[in-house]
């Protein structure tokens, strides 16, 4: 009878165990899920350009390493129709109003950058030049609808006489990451550029063709 006794308490005990062994899993399972949502939702509200001062970090120009190509030649070309026909669908501007919009905004003759240590290239079709870059700070612009975005600024310090005296990185980002793909702008007059709001030459990684570009674009 005594062994009986033991051997039902042994059994209790261990169902016990495992049943608040079950029970932690779940709640750190739980727990981490609810962390995990609270990321993803911060996350989301930098990219819209919802953030504080404090939460901007420098950025090395590594961030943006490899090689790039321009999305212009996508849209002039139908292959982003389907992104346009999506942001009337959710927006308030018609796919053709989207399409012109994004035809000024994406315009340039810059079709690849190739940025390698403190090197950037920029080619025109054959024609390249290349300067080396340095930082030089960031800064933070309140755009008309009060989200905010952040210029990550490089210098030159090298290299061709053509290629710009400033880059200005902006890719939703605020804090060192690599990019997944970026808006650059670029001239020689640091303050000049930092007005320019209406034309962002847009690029993604040179290995993806237009397909995945605009899957890419989809999804987000």
């Amino acid at each position: 009878m005594t062994k009986v006794l033991k051997k039902l308490s042994y059994v209790v005990a261990m169902s016990t165990a495992l049943g608040l062994t079950g029970l932690v899993t779940a709640h750190a399972a739980s727990e981490h899920k609810h962390s995990h949502s609270h990321a993803d939702e911060a996350q989301k509200k930098v990219h819209e350009g919802y953030f504080a001062d404090d939460q901007v970090k420098a950025r090395p120009l590594s961030d943006w390493e490899g090689d790039w190509q321009s999305v212009y030649p996508y849209l002039v070309d139908g292959t982003l129709d389907p992104v346009m026909a999506d942001k009337a669908k959710h927006g308030d501007k018609s796919a053709d109003d989207y399409r012109a919009y994004y035809d000024v905004g994406y315009k340039t003759d810059v079709d690849r950058i190739l940025i390698a240590g403190s090197k950037v290239t920029f080619f025109r079709g054959e024609t390249a030049v290349s300067g080396d870059y340095e930082t030089d700070g960031h800064e933070i612009l309140t755009y008309k609808k009060g989200n905010r975005g952040v210029r990550f600024i490089f210098k030159k310090v090298a290299g061709d006489e053509a290629a710009p005296a400033f880059i200005q990185f902006s890719d939703h980002i605020i804090a060192p990451e690599k990019a997944g793909h970026y808006h650059l702008y670029w001239g020689n007059d640091r303050t000049a550029v930092l007005k320019e709001l209406t034309n962002w030459p847009t690029y993604y990684p040179a290995n993806l063709d237009g397909k995945q570009i605009l899957e890419e674009m989809l999804a987000h």
